[in-house]
């Protein structure tokens, strides 16, 4: 039954990622991968909540199946992020890509530890 939450989860994630990223991009401009950042920093902080809840609770596992594993598995992307890096080199803004790395991976980070915390205290 597991798998069906992940299903779903990811199901929503992936349309959720789409539109999200087009959004900010709209609101934000081409300059950075702005939307990516969005929905890589939103997902670790959901991902560190789902996590710090479900270790306060027993369970079937639900919870981490449908949206730790599922939604935030389609709504986050590593490989959209590092494509996007590496298309601004190509473009030769490599301050701009070395930016972005720097900014997605201590901002990621700090998100997830963030929501972990909240969820410890939920």
């Amino acid at each position: 039954m597991t798998w069906w939450w992940v299903c779903l989860g990811a199901a929503v994630g992936a349309p959720l990622r789409y539109l999200t990223d087009r959004a900010v991009q709209r609101r934000l401009g081409a300059g950075l991968p702005w939307g990516t950042l969005v929905v890589n920093v939103a997902g670790s902080l959901l991902l560190g909540l789902v996590t710090g809840v479900a270790g306060q609770q027993t369970g079937d596992g639900a919870l981490v199946a449908g949206v730790g594993i599922g939604l935030c598995g389609a709504f986050t992307t590593y490989s959209t992020f590092a494509y996007e890096t590496w298309q601004l080199v190509e473009d030769g803004a490599a301050a701009s890509a070395a930016l972005n790395v720097l900014v997605s991976v201590l901002a990621g980070v700090a998100a997830a530890a963030l929501g972990l915390v909240i969820g410890q205290l939920l």
